[in-house]
């Protein structure tokens, strides 16, 4: 039974070790209370494989319990991936992959649709953003990991998958039945020249092809005519974070910092700054976010806003400010674990806990801590980005069209004319889109 014992501990420690971060002191100092967990481990296993009233396999009992290990730390963003989970990793970024066409998240412990993405079958059958998937194929999703849930919804081209979903305002869950297919995600979406001059460009998320079609859609647009951009970023989940430092880079100049890792070791603490001449530099740019808009994207809203380089409008954006990184573990498998926070230029934490109330109405009525730009401009702490100019979901029909999610290309074109318009931003230079932007602002606290 000894040697189970430290079997058992030996590969708990190298999910723990594995990437180079946590207890190395731990594994040289013998202490009485590393004596006793190790004990108590091995008393517990030896009790559930010999009395519990299934008979499961030790290597059922290590894995269980590695997962129990990290589910232990109550952190949604850290998790235990099996190999099989792992090997699907990096279709999330990659940008093609077989499924329903979705962005999802956890919210609130709920998997969460961030966006349909256009032209998918999830968009196309009437899922909105918003949605909760309550199960797949009959399998309850309600606190399963996002990796978890990506192999649910993933498959072959042509099989079919059942959905059952939670709508807010709908008297009964919804079932849907799609067919899933190859799907090809393009981050840079619906690049138009509207009037006035003012470019529209949505970048939906941040894989690995992001920084280079932002770069395109935006050359284009200004050998068009464009005079001025609207980078929309609502509902935005975030992505890679080399590609959300990628795309700020394009707008800031050489040395001015993007973001700042902090965690608990050296080797997760850094600073990530602007590299190379941004390519627009008189090109007035209206940066648009939503409650959903988060990690990646919040670094780039952050940092455009930090330096007074770009207007921000729209609500307070989710706050997802911490990163995690990925072990791999001998077994195949890997652990994700949150290493570090993200905090921008001024020094703004972008990380903000969770509210009790709907994550989607989450303007907080408190004071916020106040930091200043390059400027001399206050932008707000307390976690998410808040914008230069609040305009919350409700009131007169213009703000509707403004944060209400985009389904259609028309509905998107719309929502961007009447943001030029009322900006006026086919003209002038970013500081008067600043004082132009404070018409539209509703009290920041």
């Amino acid at each position: 039974m000894r040697s189970r014992a430290v079997f058992a501990g030996a590969l708990l420690s190298s999910a723990l070790v594995s990437g180079g971060w946590y207890v190395e002191r731990g594994l040289t100092q013998e202490t009485s209370a590393a004596t006793d967990g190790g004990q108590l481990f091995d008393e517990v296993f030896d009790a559930v494989s010999k009395k519990y009233v299934d008979t499961l396999s030790d290597s059922v009992l290590y894995t269980d319990a590695a997962a129990g290990l990290v589910d232990e730390l109550h952190d949604p963003h850290s998790e235990y991936l099996s190999p099989a989970l792992y090997a699907r990793l990096n279709e999330s970024t990659s940008g093609r992959y077989v499924g329903i066409g979705t962005q999802v998240d956890l919210r609130d412990g709920w998997v969460t649709v961030v966006a349909p993405l256009p032209g998918g079958p999830a968009i196309a059958a009437g899922i909105r953003p918003g949605d909760r998937i309550a199960d797949v194929n009959g399998q309850s999703m309600r606190g399963v990991a996002i990796e978890a849930v990506q192999k649910a919804l993933r498959g072959t081209p042509g099989s079919s998958v059942r959905l059952t979903v939670e709508r807010q305002g709908a008297p009964a869950p919804l079932t849907f039945t799609l067919t899933r297919r190859e799907i090809d995600v393009h981050s840079a979406q619906h690049a138009m020249l509207l009037p006035n001059g003012v470019g529209y460009v949505a970048l939906l998320i941040f894989s690995e092809t992001s920084e280079r079609e932002l770069e395109h859609a935006v050359d284009s647009l200004s050998k068009a005519g464009m005079r001025s951009l609207i980078l929309d970023l609502r509902e935005n989940p975030g992505g890679l974070l080399e590609e959300g430092v990628g795309v700020a880079d394009l707008f800031l100049d050489p040395g001015q910092r993007i973001v700042t890792m902090r965690g608990r070791t050296p080797d997760v603490t850094h600073d990530y700054s602007d590299h190379a001449a941004q390519r627009w530099p008189a090109l007035p740019i209206a940066v648009l976010v939503d409650s959903n808009t988060a990690s990646a994207a919040e670094i780039v809203s952050g940092a455009l806003q930090d330096h007074d380089r770009a207007v921000i409008l729209g609500t307070t954006t989710y706050g997802k400010g911490s990163a995690q990184s990925v072990f791999p573990l001998p077994s195949g498998g890997a652990v994700k674990l949150t290493t570090a926070l993200w905090y921008t230029p001024s020094g703004r934490s972008i990380n903000r806990p969770r509210p009790d109330e709907d994550p989607f109405t989450a303007d907080t009525t408190g004071p916020k801590p106040r930091y200043k730009t390059d400027a001399g401009r206050t932008v707000l702490g307390g976690g998410g980005i808040t914008p230069d100019a609040l305009v919350p979901v409700g009131g007169d029909s213009l703000t509707v069209r403004l944060l209400s999610p985009l389904t259609a290309p028309q509905l998107l074109a719309d929502s961007a004319v009447a943001i030029a318009a009322r900006l006026e931003t086919g003209v002038g230079s970013q500081r008067a889109l600043f004082d132009r932007a404070a018409s539209l602002a509703h009290p920041r606290r």
